[in-house]
């Protein structure tokens, strides 16, 4: 099959199960956030009795989908990213209306966005995410015979996923939630983020054509429009729905979490939420002069301020050593923040949060200001800023383990490695944690790496946590706030088996068994016989 090329005019509709439904409601229009401007179309919001036709498509979707054989299904996922890619310019440019992203970073993510669909296929078709598991019969052991029982995973159900702020591609309509929930087998109802509507409607249509292309019961997939607290806590709470894919604030995956919990058959709840992702500098990592201190600085900024700040992954803390050689890093690290300028931030609300966060932080008793840039052009582009305080300043204070979601960082002055474990022993659960040693750090380093197992999903070292690989060996995810549920990640390959549960098969005829656990294995997967890999190929 080929990807459509046409351009597509956007409707300002929900599409449910393949057909475009106005909503009931009043209508909302994405911002331009560099002029704040309104754009066209606007877009008409569901109610709750709209939202139950799309989870009732998903439900009806969902034998036929769950069942698919992994040749169609991994076809499938391929045609969905060429449909996106084939969206080019088109796709681009609305994206960079609606949030303020340059054109190089909303390009990288179509990438990313295309890329981890195809490997999704690959695993699709490679299959042993299924977890097929044989153990043979013995009817002769005793004292009681063995039985023949047989496991596969089989997908939960319905799913609904949230839209993210700050990925309008990579986190959003086919993102990595969608992706590895369809690469699991269960049909999508996509609650989009009224920030990037036009974004979403684009990407939406290019999945309802590749369900259409094959032949799909039209429920596998549904992108609704709708006011966000309302229609949200409806979807989390809509018994058809089995599981809740969700990027966003704390507050927001929170509740979610709790009307996913009150329901009468509760239900999980993947929610990325808040992450600050400490920075440990060691000593020997600041002892190579002045070019290359400031070289760590420079890097330091450019991850703090990339894409305004707005990244799950940004620095928001570094430690730093007190000494001679901290103090030069922390003189750099000023310098560099003054060459940098504010760069638009996703919506006025955003930047308007980031303003409130930064000034209460800077109010802080002891916290004071290392750096600060410049106001970029246009509406909401504040200056980045980087801040100090000591690691005693950091015990007593909440107020400074605080998510600043945008360009703004706090630099923490430590004396040494029993500073650094009190210190990492009080963070919340993060994304990420990241170390910058030198061979002769090691011993010093040793003792924190097993603290910060305990407090984040990855753990680094000698880089920045800006960027995160879409590969099988990824995680993005760690304790709460983190994520709600730090065994998952929401990137790579492994986030497909949060939205599948094992089933067990004993004794049944084999004509009642599903392919994954057939005696002839007709779609050829790897699997795990009397407890040892039997591989196909």
């Amino acid at each position: 099959m080929t990807a459509q090329t046409t351009a597509t005019a956007l409707t300002g509709q929900s599409i449910i199960a393949g057909r475009s439904v106005a909503g009931t409601g009043r209508t909302v229009t994405g911002f331009d956030p560099s002029t704040d401007e309104a754009l066209e179309p606007g877009y008409s919001l569901i109610d709750e009795s709209q939202l139950a036709e799309a989870t009732g498509a998903a439900a009806e979707a969902y034998p036929s989908f769950s069942q698919l054989a992994p040749e169609t299904h991994a076809a499938f996922l391929e045609q969905v990213a060429a449909n996106i890619d084939a969206l080019g310019e088109e796709l681009t440019a609305r994206a960079m209306a609606e949030t303020g992203l340059p054109e190089a970073r909303l390009v990288g993510e179509r990438g990313r966005t295309v890329n981890q669909l195809r490997l999704f296929a690959a695993v699709v078709r490679q299959g042993d995410f299924r977890g097929a598991r044989l153990d043979t019969p013995d009817p002769q052991r005793s004292p009681l015979p063995k039985p023949d029982v047989r496991q596969r995973r089989i997908p939960l159900g319905p799913v609904a996923v949230f839209g993210a702020s700050n990925f309008p591609l990579a986190f959003s309509t086919a993102g990595g939630d969608t992706a590895s929930a369809l690469a699991a087998g269960c049909p999508v109802v996509f609650k989009a983020h009224n920030a990037h509507p036009g974004t979403s409607e684009l990407v939406g249509r290019a999945i309802t054509d590749a369900v259409a292309a094959f032949d799909l019961h039209p429920g596998v997939f549904s992108l609704i429009y709708g006011p966000g607290a309302s229609i949200g806590q409806a979807l989390a709470s809509d018994p058809v729905i089995q599981a809740v894919g969700f990027t966003g604030s704390r507050a927001a995956g929170v509740s979610l979490m709790k009307a996913a919990a009150a329901r009468e058959v509760p239900i999980p709840v993947y929610a990325e939420m808040s992450s600050i992702n400490p920075v440990f500098l060691f000593d020997g990592a600041l002892s190579g002069g002045p070019e290359s201190v400031q070289s760590l600085a420079s890097a330091y900024l450019t991850s703090v301020t990339g894409s305004s700040g707005q990244l799950c992954t940004s620095p928001g803390l570094v430690f730093v050593p007190t000494g001679e050689a901290g103090d030069a890093f922390v003189a750099a690290v000023g310098e560099a923040a003054a060459g940098h300028s504010g760069q638009t931030m996703l919506t006025r609300s955003i930047a308007e949060s980031w303003n409130a966060g930064v000034e209460q932080l800077g109010a802080q008793a002891g916290v004071a200001l290392v750096g600060r840039g410049s106001t970029g052009e246009g509406a909401n582009a504040p200056a980045p800023v980087v801040f100090s305080a000591t690691t005693a300043q950091f015990l007593d204070n909440p107020v400074l383990h605080e998510e600043i979601f945008g360009a703004a960082s706090l630099v923490v002055r430590y004396d040494g490695v029993e500073d650094l474990l009190a210190a990492a022993g009080r963070l919340e659960g993060q994304l990420t944690a990241t170390l910058h040693v030198t061979d002769g750090d090691h011993e010093t380093a040793r003792p924190l790496v097993p603290v910060l197992e305990q407090k984040a999903g990855r753990i680094l070292a000698n880089g920045w946590p800006t960027g995160v690989e879409v590969g099988h060996a990824m995680v993005h995810g760690g304790p709460f706030p983190a994520t709600s549920d730090s065994r998952t990640t929401s990137v790579g390959t492994l986030a497909i088996e949060r939205f599948l549960r094992p089933v067990a098969y004993q004794n049944l005829p084999e004509e009642l068994l599903p392919a994954p656990v057939q005696a002839a294995n007709p779609w050829n997967l790897n699997r795990r016989v009397d407890g040892q890999v039997q591989l196909t190929g």
